[in-house]
């Protein structure tokens, strides 16, 4: 697999590190432990296009949402990740 990273360009996988599936909702500060223990372990493991959470490690270090079919491994979007300010 081959990421194109915003900053560095076409790099292999090997300079980046998965992180997570990319979640809309994270539970509150007040939630209940197994509630935290899914949102953080959980995986839903889909078949398919995905959205992924990537650490470009290697290189610039940035945060990366990268979309890829978890079948074939073919990466079809790589974005840097937007903090609110």
């Amino acid at each position: 697999m081959r990421f194109n990273c915003p900053y560095c360009g076409f790099r292999g996988s090997g300079e980046f590190r998965f992180r997570s599936e990319t979640r809309a909702i994270r539970p509150s500060p007040g939630a209940s432990q197994e509630e935290w223990v899914e949102h953080i372990h959980g995986r839903s493991n889909l078949a398919g296009p995905h959205k992924e959470l990537w650490q470009h490690v290697g290189g610039c270090r940035s945060w990366l949402v990268v979309e890829r079919n978890t079948m074939t491994h073919e990466v079809t979007s790589v974005h840097n990740v937007s903090v609110p300010a």
